[in-house]
């Protein structure tokens, strides 16, 4: 019966991350070119897409604090409507011509992608631990399907109006709308660890912060998401700054997601057999050859290379991050460790998306070339910062042993 549950709510969030991801890889490939085309200063092109993480920091703990009393259903389905609010707004905005406005709905866009990034927790709630890493796995690969839907959406919707890239926030709209539907089909009870007019059930914060394991996750996950974003948000302005077309961006980018979730079908099963540990450094020596193939020129085939080793780097980073970290807390503290996580993880995300259009547009005199090569070499303090977290807690390990 149990298993039956696991497998249930795996294949609905499977199919969400599919469906309702589609989102995402179509917000990210028009919201640095669209904030440009609104923005007074090239500068600050991807600070919509700054905002969008800044929505998703903001809403991680009370987003997961709201599922911990009321549920995932519930806790996903209201994110679904700040999902289609947020593509409203960039609607209006973009009819409008007002960047503030635009701005502003990206902040609504964030409370979605803060739930997404759920996903992957709520399949295992219910699952065992032998079939939890599975379940992560699974539901991540879900995100192969948006991968290859979103861009072509892109593709089909960004100029068919008057106004460019306002059909595709409309197509948008009408995904979230799809998400009450599928949520109903969820089967994940609140978790029993906090009665009403209690206190939270297991460890403080503090004391969360102080296990090395969790922090440890914290750290690499952290900086696998942190830097994926940094050098995806500006490869749509890298691309077109190069002189190649949008569609070319359109297709890295979609490479690039495929990347980033193909390799799930089978990283589960990885973790379950060398550890998650590895697997995370794995992920590092990845992201690492990235920024090297990203500086090694700006030919097409170059940005296609350095945006797959990318999306296979930030896999198995995140992915055995995640795994990690639910080896680390028991199930009556997960509201506290997700929440905690996600506002480390996508604090980082937005410190890195933020700098991301300065680096790219404003380091290197308007140079796209050379801004491209300022974002890959920002890469290396936080890879070298990762490892060395990683290696204390593996000699950390072998110390108590």
């Amino acid at each position: 019966m149990l298993r039956t549950r696991a497998r249930r709510n795996t294949t609905v969030l499977v199919i969400a991350q599919a469906i309702l991801g589609a989102q995402m890889p179509m917000i990210f490939i028009i919201g640095g070119l669209a904030g440009q085309s609104l923005a007074g200063n090239p500068c600050f092109a991807t600070l919509p897409l700054s905002f969008i993480v800044l929505g998703s920091v903001l809403s991680a703990q009370p987003l997961s604090e709201l599922m911990a009393r009321h549920g995932r259903r519930t806790g996903f389905i209201l994110a679904n409507g700040a999902g289609a609010l947020g593509a409203a707004i960039a609607s209006i905005a973009l009819y409008l011509g007002s960047f503030p406005l635009f701005v502003f709905g990206s902040l609504f866009t964030g409370v979605y992608m803060s739930a997404q990034g759920f996903f992957r927790f709520a399949a295992t709630d219910t699952a065992g631990p032998d079939f939890a890493p599975k379940a992560i796995s699974y539901v991540m690969a879900g995100g192969l399907v948006a991968a290859l839907v979103g861009p072509q959406l892109v593709k089909m919707t960004a100029t068919i109006t008057a106004v460019p890239f306002l059909a595709t926030y409309l197509v948008i709209i009408a995904l979230n709308a799809l998400g009450p539907v599928l949520f109903a089909f969820l089967d994940i009870p609140a978790p029993g660890g906090r009665a009403k007019g209690t206190r939270h059930a297991g460890r403080s914060r503090g004391a969360l912060l102080r296990d090395p394991h969790i922090v440890v996750a914290m750290i690499c996950a952290m900086v696998a998401y942190a830097l994926m974003n940094l050098v995806m948000t500006s490869t749509p302005l890298a691309v077109v700054g190069c002189g190649y077309h949008p569609a070319d961006a359109a297709d890295i980018v979609s490479a690039h997601v495929v990347a980033m979730y193909l390799p799930s079908f089978f990283t589960g099963h990885l973790i379950a057999r060398f550890g998650a540990r590895r697997i995370v450094g794995l992920g590092l020596v990845i992201l690492t050859c990235a920024g090297l193939v990203a500086l090694s020129g700006i030919a097409l085939e170059q940005f296609f290379m350095t945006l797959v080793l990318l999306g296979l780097g930030w896999n198995f980073g995140f992915i055995g991050a995640t795994a990690m970290l639910t080896q680390a807390h028991s199930p009556q503290e997960r509201g506290h460790v997700q929440g905690i996580n996600d506002f480390v993880v996508f604090g980082g995300v937005f410190l890195a998306s933020l700098s991301s259009g300065g680096l790219m547009n404003c380091t290197a005199a308007g140079d796209p070339q050379a801004g491209w090569q300022a974002v890959n070499l920002a890469m290396l303090p936080f890879i070298v910062l990762a490892a060395g977290a990683l290696w204390w807690l593996g000699k950390r390990q072998k110390e108590i042993l």
